[in-house]
């Protein structure tokens, strides 16, 4: 069993599930973190806590959808965290009542030990109003996890700016797979930030009812919902802006391939003419023969005829704006 056992006061020991039933028969169980889920620890969220064989059941699958849901006097709640641009989310599943605040994770989650490490700085969390202290710890771990995606987000904005300059510069299947790459990991936040959404609604609407919830507690849900909505505002805008690049990029390409297919034209034109008057005066004609001869009727015939050709041709491109 991986993980610490969080006391009122701040202090943590490792998690097993002797100091874990002390602390919860003493009253003083803050929050219980698990690293990963083995036996033993089902073993002691079943018997311990008496967690709803159902939630049970949902804790050791990970890959699940955010959602927030009531087993009695226990709301179990699956949320994410972010942790990089491009990089994979970390998924928390918890459950919450007004005795015990226990967490499970499969991943490592530096959102999760920076609030741990944070609550030993200060000493624990003291109640604020009728809100007792376990709410308010959910409160931190929900807030922290939210606002993990704020600076992938920020550095994301950052990559498309410059994914966007190089597209304009010159597009190359780099900037194509950059692109391809982005909209992937979008699409993946997408689908657990909309949710992880209507958890936060739930949550503040009292579908899903807190306990020890009450009006004071109103204000910091309603700012959970806020961030869940301005991060859903984000990914919208991003993909929005990967749309336009991705629109930009097939553009460059097309005007690339038709900036080739134009000096390819302009090519077999000026030879066209080359190649008739060379046809003309190849032709193994008496009369040609006879009386198209010497220095003056090569040079002006033949060479000139071609200089000229090529000579008019140039100027016709350049009136119509062609080079």
């Amino acid at each position: 069993m991986d993980g610490y056992v969080v006391s009122i006061d701040g202090s943590s020991v490792p998690a097993d599930r002797a100091a874990t039933e002390q602390a919860l028969n003493k009253g003083n169980l803050l929050w219980l973190d698990l690293h990963g889920v083995d036996d033993d620890a089902l073993a002691m969220l079943r018997d311990v806590f008496g967690f709803h064989p159902v939630a049970m059941d949902d804790v050791g699958e990970f890959g699940q959808r955010p959602k927030a849901e009531n087993f009695g006097d226990v709301v179990y709640i699956v949320s994410y965290a972010a942790t990089s641009v491009l990089g994979p989310l970390t998924e928390v599943h918890a459950f919450y009542s007004e005795r015990f605040l226990v967490t499970v994770r499969k991943a490592g989650c530096d959102v999760l030990d920076q609030v741990r490490a944070q609550l030993a700085v200060t000493g624990g969390e003291g109640a604020s109003g009728t809100r007792p202290v376990r709410l308010i710890m959910l409160h931190h771990i929900l807030d922290s996890m939210i606002d993990s995606f704020f600076p992938p987000m920020s550095d994301l904005d950052d990559q498309i700016d410059g994914l966007l300059e190089r597209i304009f510069v010159s597009p190359s299947k780099d900037e194509l797979e950059d692109l391809l790459r982005m909209q992937r990991w979008l699409v993946g936040v997408r689908k657990l930030v909309s949710p992880q959404r209507d958890v936060m609604a739930a949550l503040l609407s009292g579908i899903v009812e807190l306990p020890g919830k009450t009006a004071d507690s109103d204000p910091y849900l309603r700012d959970l919902y806020d961030h869940v909505i301005r991060i859903s505002d984000l990914i919208d805008s991003y993909r929005d802006l990967l749309s336009n690049g991705m629109d930009a990029y097939l553009s460059m390409v097309s005007n690339k391939l038709n900036e080739v297919m134009k000096q390819l034209t302009i090519i077999a034109t000026v030879f066209l003419p080359l190649s008739f008057l060379t046809g003309f005066f190849g032709q193994n004609f008496s009369w040609l023969v006879s009386h198209l001869g010497g220095l003056g009727a090569f040079l002006i015939l033949g060479i000139g005829s071609e200089v000229a050709a090529v000579a008019g041709l140039y100027t016709l491109f350049r009136r119509r704006g062609w080079l």
